[in-house]
């Protein structure tokens, strides 16, 4: 063992002989009664049972008289597990199964604590030939020795002393593991003191005697918190996942708030619950599936057949719209028949399961348009359109060619695709390092955004109807429509004055359908119409030309970064919106048919264009002030940059390494509170895609997402999200549920992340210990596989992964059923 430890023993050879003599003596006699009086109550047992034993006890004895008899300076109450009952050596066979099993983990075994696992193993008393001390003597230790070699009269400061001396000669040992054994000897110690009676030192053995008790009190406390968290540890570590110790300071660096470590009662009745609860979850929580006329595709807010069929007039798609039921569901959406695993990106973007979303009937209406075709068991997309039959690159370069200023990847970084059929052009613009935004209707199309992400193409399913989208204004690059029927020049405007309110100023709208290219009675009236509107808008009309490889033709607007045109219009038609109207409002307002005017002043967003891409990721907002205060309580560049570099340290410390996530399987991605995006922006140089929704009870920085190439969208999660079922690869909640919980029903909202989340998609959770422990027992519950837990300092994270699992009872949904 340690050099530190034999030292300090030969620095009591000036203890008197005497007294040693007398311990030795008392301590011999005390032993044997103990043995004679164990083999007498054991007289009931067979001969043989009862021999060995005591035979091996008296061999113990005689051991530790010579032990005693060559070294004088052996501890007056030093113990040897072989000398002490069975109930009185469990507590140290515990620690040491914690302990072995804590070097299984880490690697660090050394060959002297080899030495001394074995001594505890076989519970005998062996020599240990190779420790020796300072002056070269050979010395006998045994198990209960290999913490500490007695304390004597040197008391606690000796103890204190030797585990100095031990830390300094053994430094690949952790305080906890020094902790841990200088416990499990002063346990056994004081259990040999008080089975051995008083001593002739009178006074000096009852205080020690008192004051070891004391110390043990706390000491046992300690032992035990170490044994809790060595089997948190070992549990978070079950599927051979490492968390770096830089990721786990990195989950204290992010909080605003920090109360301390947990108190032991506290873990204790922790460990209890979750046992508890393993036990119980399903009674605890009893899901049903959900029995819908959707099935499998069932969007609650879109599928509340009762609300709909009470509507006085669907002619603006008031059936498309959101209309979501008083109580969230809390049941689970079925898996449809033959569920696969998703194709993995790129490959996704050509062809995906069939029976991933079994719909045929795009493919018959748009087959000849090369949307989508059947091919065996596979959907493929040849990846055209109704307007770029021969491939959208081709497209996506023409339009570049026509106005090159568009400048894709960029000046141009963040686009909103409008009626997106199956979303190709958006799939194609990442070859060209632009995102893009697409929506369209529910069943306008049987399940077009739904192939969409499928094929791992960013996508909702929403509709330009009543009320604005859930967008700020001025955030889109550009706007793109191909082909898409949306009556732009009716009523005022009002749909393209729409676009208009989340267009950036100088941002492009480009628009390729009928109208443009065609000389039909009605597609005439229709481009009249829409060029007298965009010239009331003071859109500038950049280019017009047709593309003779797919035979389409391209019109391209500009949105004034100006107010002088609007000042000039001699008819106020449309008209300016009142200052009094918040272009940034988005959540269930209605539409209007007004326009707003450009921001001008330096500091305002919109006066000036961003930095072009990807300078502008990490670039804090020119209109971000000192003076304004962030979400974390800083000035708001400060709060910006420490909230990146925070994101940046946690993703590469703990979440592309230590979570034993495969990111090559990973496409959609849903930051459910992005704040300023930074957990995006972090992941920037993956193959994915992030969708950050900011709460509409939480405060707008949705603005800063889109100024720095990242797109999202405001969302109330007391209901369901605007998105199919088995929608995202990886969902991250950060302080998500803990600040969502006292005003929505949390079974229902972890529902609706079982929905959007495909299986064996990953959730990672980053909350307070209480919300970690009930998220943790309700996706038990649905026996989603707990890949990691971690909490320190009432802060926790969680990392799990949704089975295949459906539960066999049903609930019906009365609003939901045909």
């Amino acid at each position: 063992m340690a050099l530190g430890k034999y030292s300090r023993v030969d620095g009591r050879r000036s203890s008197s002989s005497y007294w040693s003599t007398v311990t030795i003596v008392v301590f011999v006699a005390l032993c044997l009664v103990g043995v004679w009086m164990m083999t007498s109550s054991s007289s009931v047992a067979p001969v043989k049972n009862v021999e060995e034993p005591a035979q091996e006890k008296k061999n113990d004895v005689k051991d530790h008289v010579a032990e005693s008899n060559e070294s004088s300076t052996q501890q007056q109450f030093e113990d040897n597990n072989a000398d002490l009952p069975e109930d009185a050596t469990k507590g140290d066979s515990g620690s040491q199964n914690e302990k072995n099993a804590e070097n299984r983990e880490n690697g660090e075994k050394s060959e002297e604590k080899s030495d001394e696992e074995t001594k505890s193993d076989d519970g005998s008393n062996t020599q240990n030939d190779d420790s020796k001390t300072d002056d070269g003597d050979s010395k006998k230790e045994d198990d209960g020795s290999n913490s500490e070699s007695g304390e004597g009269n040197s008391g606690e400061n000796s103890n204190e002393s030797e585990k100095k001396s031990y830390s300094d000669e053994n430094g690949n040992k952790s305080d906890s593991d020094d902790g841990e054994k200088k416990s499990d000897s002063d346990e056994s110690e004081t259990k040999s003191e008080e089975s051995s009676g008083e001593t002739k030192d009178g006074e000096k053995a009852d205080s020690q005697i008192e004051e070891k008790v004391d110390q043990n009190d706390n000491k046992d406390l300690e032992k035990s918190s170490d044994g809790k968290k060595e089997d948190g540890q070992s549990k978070n570590q079950g599927s051979n996942e490492v968390f770096p110790s830089g990721a786990q300071l990195e989950l204290l660096n992010e909080t605003t708030t920090q109360k301390g470590s947990w108190s032991t009662q506290a873990m204790e009745s922790k460990n209890e619950k979750e046992a508890q609860l393993s036990s119980k979850q399903q009674s605890g929580y009893n899901w049903k599936l959900c029995n819908v006329t959707a099935g499998s595709d069932f969007i609650p807010c879109l599928d509340n057949l009762k609300a709909i069929k009470s509507l006085r007039s669907t002619k603006h798609y008031e059936h498309r719209e959101r209309h979501c039921p008083e109580e969230p569901p809390a049941c689970l959406v079925p898996l449809p028949e033959g569920y696969k695993r998703p194709i993995e990106w790129p490959t996704s973007r050509e062809k995906i399961w069939y029976y991933n979303v079994p719909h045929t009937k795009l493919a018959q209406l748009k087959g000849h348009q090369n949307w989508v075709k059947v091919s065996g068991e596979y959907l493929t997309f040849p990846g055209g359109g109704t307007q770029f039959k021969h491939g959208a690159l081709h497209y996506i370069d023409f339009i570049q060619e026509s106005v090159p200023d568009v400048a894709w990847g960029k000046r141009s970084r963040v686009i909103l695709d409008v009626g997106c059929g199956v979303a190709s052009f958006g799939g194609f613009l990442f070859d060209r390092d632009v995102l893009t935004m697409s929506f369209a209707p529910k069943d306008e199309h049987e399940a077009q955004v739904q192939f969409a992400l499928e094929r791992g193409i960013p996508a909702i399913s929403a509709v330009m109807g009543t009320t604005r989208l859930p967008f700020p204004g001025r955030v889109f690059d550009a706007i793109h429509c191909a082909r898409c029927r949306v009556p732009w020049h009716i009523e005022g405007g009002k749909l393209l004055l729409e676009l208009n309110r989340v267009l950036r100023p100088g941002g492009f709208f480009i628009w390729s359908a009928t109208p443009v290219y065609q000389k039909l009675p009605e597609d005439m009236e229709i481009w009249n119409a829409m060029s007298k509107l965009t010239k009331a808008m003071c859109w500038e009309l950049v280019s017009v030309k047709k593309d003779t490889v797919n035979g389409v033709g391209v019109a391209t607007y500009r949105k004034p970064t100006t107010n002088e045109c609007y000042e000039q219009r001699s008819q106020q038609e449309p008209p300016m919106c009142p200052q009094t109207d918040d272009p940034n409002a988005a959540w269930s307002v209605p539409l209007q048919a007004c326009m707003h005017k450009v921001p001008v002043e330096p500091l305002e967003r919109g006066s000036q264009w961003p930095e072009q891409w990807p300078a502008r990721l990490d670039k804090t907002p020119y209109w971000l002030l000192s003076s304004q205060v962030g979400v974390y309580g800083k000035p708001a560049p400060e709060d910006f940059t420490s909230d990146y570099e925070h994101w940046k340290r946690v993703v590469s410390k703990s979440y592309l390494n230590g979570m034993g996530i495969n990111w090559s399987s990973v496409r959609n991605v849903m930051d459910m509170r992005a704040v300023y995006g930074g957990f995006a922006a972090a992941l920037k140089d993956l193959n994915i895609w992030v969708m950050n929704v900011i709460s509409v009870n939480s405060p707008d920085t949705l603005p800063i997402i889109y100024e720095r190439g990242l797109f999202g969208i405001y969302h109330d999660w007391c209901q369901s999200f605007s998105t199919y079922p088995r929608s995202y690869d990886l969902l991250h909640a950060d302080h998500l549920f803990s600040k969502i919980k006292t005003n929505c029903n949390l079974a229902a909202v972890v529902a609706e992340v079982d929905r959007i989340l495909r299986p064996e998609g990953k959730l990672i959770v980053r909350d307070s210990i209480e919300i970690i422990t009930e998220l943790e027992s309700m996706v038990k519950s649905m026996q989603w596989e707990v890949r990691m837990t971690y909490s320190k300092d009432k802060e926790g994270l969680l990392c799990v992964q949704k089975s295949m699992w459906r539960p066999k009872e049903l609930e019906t949904l009365k609003y939901a059923i045909a």
